[in-house]
């Protein structure tokens, strides 16, 4: 038993040495790397990672039976393939830098946020006319997809579309998204109350936990929700249903009060005029 007796003596005074910041530290570790391997999970990297690890099982042959030829290639090509591993990864590392910006921790650490908007995002009116237009587009099966900006400015995908700046109405909308009319191809931009583009290119989703049923429109959708805060909704060409893509997720077979919701989450009220209402819906309630 003198070699549990050393081992539990060792143990002690490894965890004597160990202070709080070392305790910090293992779990911030621990979190990169948690979040990291879920970055991997979910994108390109995935499979480029199996495939680094078949070279890597390759290389380990090499050592193992001194194949120093295709060592000595490995070693003087292993600073290239770095730079072109950075270069492959790009966009999923582009993708991972917005999505921490978007986390924005500061706001979490500081009791107040500079240049808060404490104004509605858009109007009541606006929330309906986009319910109706996505409700009367599903039943005929007319597809469509409207991006609603928040925080985020979507300006450089309104430049790839035409400009409108029109008020928002389920008539517009309608209308822009018929099929074979110059505009019904691409997104709509809504920004506060106001139509402002059309026909915009928006970029395609390459998360792998998506459907492969799902198409083009949808995986546009969740695409500018993943790289902007925007809320993106989305009536199927197929089926007539409506969806709603928001931070990288899609959520499909709303209805219109489900809908309804959901924009009326993203619209920014102050606690006062939600409370009022409220109240209003409740007297209405008990006089019918």
């Amino acid at each position: 038993m003198e070699w549990i007796e050393q081992g539990i003596s060792w143990l002690k005074r490894f965890i004597a040495t160990i202070g709080p910041g070392d305790v910090v530290e293992i779990f911030l570790v621990a979190f990169l790397v948690y979040h990291i391997m879920i970055w991997i999970k979910t994108s390109r990297a995935w499979s480029l990672l199996k495939g680094l690890l078949v070279i890597a099982f390759f290389l380990l042959l090499a050592t193992l039976f001194k194949m120093h030829t295709i060592l000595w290639i490995a070693s003087n090509v292993l600073g290239f393939a770095v730079t072109a591993l950075i270069v492959v990864l790009q966009p999923e590392l582009r993708k991972a830098l917005e999505e921490l910006g978007k986390k924005n921790l500061l706001s979490a650490v500081l009791p107040f946020e500079v240049g808060r908007h404490e104004a509605a995002l858009f109007s009541d009116k606006t929330v309906h006319e986009i319910v109706r237009a996505a409700v009367e587009m599903g039943k005929v099966k007319t597809g469509a997809l409207i991006v609603i900006e928040q925080k985020d400015s979507l300006s450089h995908y309104e430049r790839t579309g035409i400009d409108l700046d029109g008020l928002v109405s389920s008539q517009l909308l309608v209308n822009i998204f018929e099929h074979n009319t110059p505009l019904h191809d691409g997104a709509v931009i809504i920004r506060g109350n106001r139509i402002t583009s059309a026909t915009c290119y928006l970029p395609l989703s390459d998360n792998l936990t998506l459907g492969k049923e799902l198409g083009t429109r949808h995986r546009a959708g969740v695409g500018i929700s993943e790289v902007t805060d925007s809320l993106t909704v989305v009536v199927s060409e197929e089926t007539g249903k409506i969806s709603v893509a928001y931070d990288g997720r899609l959520e499909r077979g709303l209805d219109g009060d489900r809908l309804r919701a959901r924009l009326e989450q993203i619209q920014n009220k102050g606690e006062e005029e939600i409370k009022g209402k409220r109240k209003r819906t409740g007297r209405s309630r008990q006089k019918g």
